[in-house]
């Protein structure tokens, strides 16, 4: 399968529902609207109400089906809170088909002998702990839908390690891990897959905060990667688990 090239029918995603963090800006607010175009019911799940209002008005207005919004600092979100995302989720919707954990931060760009702590602390518990604790409070959910779709958001120095990356490029190989583990878990037991997906370079804010000197024309836009994130979110990708496939 080209599922970088993927071409998706205009019901592709059609009856279900997925939740996307970090859904008010960049790669996750053009997945929300993607998504909703094809068909699913979002959950746009980020930090600024107001940011995620504006991707609900977006879909609304272009005659999606009405998403949800759930604020929530991934920074400072406890497992309680989780829990309490997933009871609101089951009064809701009664269950989740799709979770694309798109929410990150950068860190420093620095040696490790000048990290900041407080830096670290914070990448970590953004990239890492967070998807940690949201996905294991919504695999109940998951485990509802006839066929449901985990995917983590990675990058290239999640692969192999890079100068002055630090908490970051850490932080992804933990995504790849945790991915494989989860994957291996749910095989053959659950009818959830897990992948991760990398999206290469996107012109967004991460990006650009990287890349300063950067020419943004130079790279592609968050629209030209939706091809395979929305061949794993559908029914073409339910034998596909354990991977961690490059978007471009």
């Amino acid at each position: 399968m080209d599922f970088k090239n993927f071409v998706a029918p205009k019901d592709h995603l059609k009856g279900k529902i997925i939740a996307v963090t970090g859904a008010s800006d960049g790669i996750g607010a053009i997945a929300s609207t993607t998504f909703a175009s094809y068909g699913a019911t979002v959950i746009l799940v980020g930090r600024t109400v107001s940011k995620l209002e504006k991707i609900y008005d977006a879909i609304k207005l272009s005659g999606g089906a009405t998403p949800g919004i759930y604020p929530i600092c991934l920074e400072g979100a406890s497992e309680q809170d989780y829990q309490d995302m997933h009871d609101r989720f089951e009064e809701t919707f009664g269950r989740i088909d799709g979770l694309l954990h798109n929410a990150g931060v950068l860190g420093q760009r620095t040696p490790i002998a000048n990290y900041k702590m407080e830096s670290w602390k914070t990448v970590m518990q953004v990239n890492v702990s967070s998807p940690f604790m949201l996905t294991k409070a919504l695999l109940p959910l998951l485990g509802k839908s006839e066929n449901a779709s985990i995917v983590f958001t990675t990058s290239g120095v999640g692969r192999i390690g890079k100068a002055y990356w630090g908490a970051y490029s850490i932080s992804k190989f933990a995504t790849e891990g945790f991915s494989q583990v989860l994957a291996s878990e749910l095989e053959g037991t659950s009818n959830i897959r897990v992948n991760c997906i990398n999206p290469g370079p996107v012109r967004t804010r991460m990006r650009a905060a990287a890349f300063p000197a950067e020419n943004p024309i130079t790279i592609k836009t968050p629209e030209e990667i939706m091809p395979s994130y929305l061949y794993l979110m559908g029914n073409k990708s339910i034998a596909v688990s354990g991977f961690s496939l490059d978007a471009q």
